[in-house]
């Protein structure tokens, strides 16, 4: 064998390699937009049970695997989530890591790292649950207990302050992306027919929007919190969902954001498919 000859079975061999990396991380960030899917959706569902008086979980990451725990086989499907979990966690840090190039800003890596963070800390929270750890603290008295640690540091009031206003920054680039239908860049359109391009626009659109609102709404209650020095102010997922109840829609407008995550679980499904990873 020449040497020239070994150097492109060595090429070839490498090709290969990264071919077979990409489709496992390929796999793994669809595996991961399914868990995240499951979650929604079953959030969304807790919600409009929460808004017509009827339920008893939590409308919140931890009420999702209550209610998944209570059905036939739960725990096999606890465990699913935690895989699902551990990919979405372990694409995001690749995407973190391993992409680069003049297409990837160094803020696009960072983001993508801090996901990988938070999904990792999902998927450990949720094997935690599905080993039989215990029902874990609901979201609300998380909030409050990081909120109270917070302001007992110097600063304290300040870095909860900046939180808050972080969190409604997050939600409004959320449901502002979501209105300007900037996740169609993400997805495999040519792969769609024109009706499914239709109602995976409207699933993006309304599901966004409705996370975004999500995800203000609990930073309006940090930020109030550093503003009276009061970490009972902060909310929960669950307790900022309940706040909806108490606007002059009354439970209509928990009704409407729970449709919206709903939908964006059904999204999530969608992007599994249809997203180009």
């Amino acid at each position: 064998m020449t040497s020239s000859q070994a150097q492109g079975r060595g090429r070839g061999g490498g090709s290969a390699a990264r071919a077979a990396e990409k489709e496992t991380l390929t796999a793994a960030g669809r595996a991961g937009f399914v868990a995240r899917g499951v979650v929604y959706v079953l959030i969304g569902v807790l919600a409009i049970q929460m808004a017509l008086g009827s339920g008893g979980e939590s409308a919140d990451r931890q009420g999702a695997l209550d209610r998944i725990a209570a059905q036939p086989f739960g725990k096999v499907m606890l465990w699913a989530l935690v895989v699902g979990f551990g990919f979405m966690a372990l694409w995001r840090g690749s995407r973190a890591v391993l992409s680069r190039g003049p297409g990837r800003k160094t803020a696009s890596r960072l983001l993508d790292g801090g996901r990988a963070v938070f999904y990792a800390s999902v998927c450990w929270g949720t094997a935690v649950f599905a080993a039989g750890g215990g029902q874990g603290s609901s979201g609300n008295a998380k909030s409050q207990d990081w909120t109270a640690s917070v302001l007992k540091l110097s600063y304290g009031q300040v870095l909860v302050g900046a939180g808050g206003c972080l969190l409604i920054g997050i939600g409004a680039v959320l449901a502002t992306r979501a209105a300007m239908r900037k996740f169609l860049r993400q997805l495999d359109l040519g792969a769609m027919s024109h009706r499914t391009w239709q109602v995976v626009t409207g699933l993006g659109v309304g599901g966004g929007v409705a996370r975004g609102l999500v995800f203000a709404a609990a930073g309006v209650f940090i930020l109030i919190a550093a503003i009276r020095f009061d970490a009972q102010e902060a909310r929960g997922m669950d307790a900022t969902l309940r706040s909806f109840t108490h606007t002059p829609a009354g439970p209509w407008l928990l009704v409407a954001v729970a449709v919206g995550l709903i939908l964006f679980g059904v999204f999530s499904f969608a992007s599994a498919r249809w997203r180009r990873l």
